[in-house]
């Protein structure tokens, strides 16, 4: 069962979208690709490239956001760009939607896509492994999404590669994040 998700008591404003609908895509420049967000027809920050000398299209890791927001109820990260930051209470604005919690969001993902980068980015896998998942109360403990169990990561984390698969495949596509449904989905974009 899932548990409540971390802003139900606080005004629309400060809440997630309930339904997050982005349009990713890809577009080159100079011969460097990167990657756009569009929410509700507006882009949102800024163009991402892989960082990387090497490229490995983490470029559309912001899949792995929206899964954490559809099934963990959670993305500083997402809170940050959709100026969704919880401002009524002050210190849960710096704690829990600040720069350290975003840095925390990021390094999971960073960690996890290193390891499914040598596992085919978890095509085929249903379950990860148990060191791994364990990793991630180290990061999180003394913030919110502490209190998610490790079935509900693995959930969030293994979704969020179906989509990024897709988005790798196609390199464009409409990403649907319904936190009252907990799913992540991916349409094509023509």
């Amino acid at each position: 069962k899932y548990p409540p998700l971390f802003d139900d008591a606080f005004g629309p404003l400060e809440r997630l979208p309930r339904k997050i609908t982005m349009h990713i895509f890809e577009e080159k420049t100079n011969g460097r690709s990167s990657v756009i967000q569009q929410y509700n027809g507006v882009r949102i920050g800024s163009a991402i490239t892989d960082n990387r000398l090497t490229e490995d299209d983490y470029r559309f890791h912001d899949a792995f956001h929206l899964a954490y927001a559809a099934i963990l109820g959670w993305s500083p990260v997402l809170r940050a760009l959709l100026k969704a930051k919880r401002k009524s209470a002050p210190r849960i604005d710096e704690a829990e939607d600040g720069a350290r919690a975003i840095l925390i969001e990021e390094g999971i993902s960073t960690l996890i896509f290193q390891r499914a980068l040598r596992l085919n980015c978890f095509d085929s896998i249903k379950s990860l492994d148990y060191p791994l998942l364990k990793m991630i109360p180290e990061f999180v403990r003394g913030y919110e999404v502490e209190k998610c169990p490790l079935w509900q990561w693995e959930k969030a984390i293994l979704d969020g590669f179906i989509v990024f698969r897709q988005l790798r495949l196609h390199r464009r596509g409409i990403v649907t994040a319904n936190l009252d449904t907990r799913k992540i989905s991916f349409k094509e974009l023509p």
